[in-house]
């Protein structure tokens, strides 16, 4: 692998544990939907992510996380044929990504390519920001379990809490220097944590307690005991239907893969597609995968979250993202650790996140103004059209959380993937000269 040119210090550390509380939240949220372990979730994401950077000569700077594409699939085989067949579908979703890497090994780098111009990326890369949003949203407006709507002074308490947190991050990231300009989001995540312990103390009517600490003290304070008895992890059992419903996903997911190191480098400035390689990446990411369904963990994909922290920070160290993956396996063996970062109000990581997705959404935007492309060509402003208006509309038209259409019970078809195909095809279809 690899090395950063540049030794691992203390500010990578805390550089770090940002990065790991960016991306805690939702990779702890899809086993928690699904019916999986979070423990075994956190154990395979850091797993998942130094073994990805193996592959990828610890060149890319990302974060493996939870996917939600899987979440519908895994959902339905959990609960009919357990978490043991749920494991063989993720697994066999991982050989899909290796055969999608060979293809892409043979076909050429160019070749993949000429079918993602900066027309076609720049867009999907807003979509992938935007269609966030209403995550954000939901973490501001729902109750603690997502149960329902909040209402009055609870509704309000929730709002100024996440506009506290995103005033604090642009404080940080506008008017302060050195190390502190390093860290906004693990400043603004502080900062909101303790707001929120202040407005308990106070208590305000009709505002319920916004930091929970039931689950820190009912935790036990290590995991090894589960783990030496065989409670912690679930080995993998092969049956066609559970593979049949979960590893086509995996086919829908490789286009958000591609959006992903496409964002990343945009971030970064550098071209993965080249080097180390679309295909290493993609073979990162089913590897990943694999070890996460054997161990019965959800399927493993590059982060959003995690590169929205490269692009406020920029600090680009792909060795800070490995220290995050570290930090997340410690994590998992760490009962009351675990507890207290899922005791974070809900308000204040929808004001994190507010600022995450727009920051990917405004890299999108970068990417169409460097390629300096003419919008004065209709066919230009079609591409782009037809992507935003798809790739957002279908991904929120039910509400946060509903990723797409849905084409059977336990498939459904992301806004992302349509629009990217669709601006796939335009891009090849229209002609560049009338």
């Amino acid at each position: 692998m690899q090395k950063d040119s540049s030794t691992i210090g203390g500010k990578d550390l805390v550089l770090g544990l940002q990065h790991l509380f960016a991306m805690f939240g939702a990779t702890v949220l899809v086993p928690l939907l699904t019916g999986l372990s979070p423990a075994v979730a956190l154990f395979t994401a850091g797993v998942g992510t130094l073994l990805f950077h193996f592959v990828t000569k610890g060149k890319v700077p990302v974060f493996l996380g939870s996917s939600f594409a899987f979440i519908a699939g895994i959902s339905t085989v959990v609960a009919k044929h357990g978490i043991a067949q749920a494991g063989g579908g993720i697994m066999a979703a991982g050989v899909i990504y290796l055969l999608i890497a060979l293809l892409i090994y043979f076909a050429g780098v160019e070749t993949v390519k000429s079918f993602v111009p900066p027309v076609v990326t720049g867009p999907v890369i807003v979509v992938i920001g935007l269609m966030l949003g209403p995550v954000a949203v939901r973490n501001i407006n729902m109750k603690p379990d997502l149960s329902a709507v909040l209402t009055g002074n609870q509704l309000l308490v929730n709002w100024l809490i996440a506009l506290f947190v995103v005033l604090v991050i642009a404080l940080i990231m506008i008017f302060t220097k050195g190390f502190f300009k390093l860290v906004p989001i693990l400043i603004g995540i502080f900062s909101g944590y303790i707001l929120c312990l202040i407005l308990d103390g106070i208590g305000i009517n009709g505002v319920s307690k916004l930091v929970d600490t039931s689950a820190v003290v009912n935790s036990e304070w290590f995991n090894f005991k589960a783990i030496f008895e065989g409670d912690f992890f679930t080995l993998p059992k092969f049956s066609w239907s559970a593979i049949g419903l979960i590893a086509p996903v995996a086919i829908v997911t490789f286009m958000e893969h591609i959006g992903d190191i496409t964002t990343n480098g945009a971030v970064v400035k550098k071209d993965f597609f080249k080097d180390p390689g679309l295909h290493r990446t993609v073979i990162g990411d089913g590897i990943a995968t694999m070890f996460a369904g054997f161990l019965g963990g959800p399927a493993n994909t590059t982060y959003s979250e995690n590169t929205g922290v490269l692009a406020v920070t920029k600090n680009y160290k792909a060795s800070v993202l490995r220290i995050a993956a570290v930090f997340a396996i410690i994590l998992s063996l760490v009962g009351k650790f675990g507890a207290i970062l899922q005791t974070i109000p809900l308000p204040v990581m929808g004001g994190v996140s507010m600022i995450l997705f727009g920051m990917i959404a405004s890299i999108g935007i970068r990417t169409l103004a460097e390629a300096k492309l003419d919008f004065a060509h209709s066919r230009n402003l079609f591409i782009v059209a037809i992507i935003l208006t798809t790739g957002i509309g279908i991904s929120v038209w039910n509400g946060p959380g509903v990723s797409g259409i849905q084409v059977s019970e336990t498939f459904n078809l992301s806004g992302l993937f349509i629009a990217a195909f669709l601006g796939i095809i335009a891009n090849k279809v229209l002609p560049k000269e009338l």
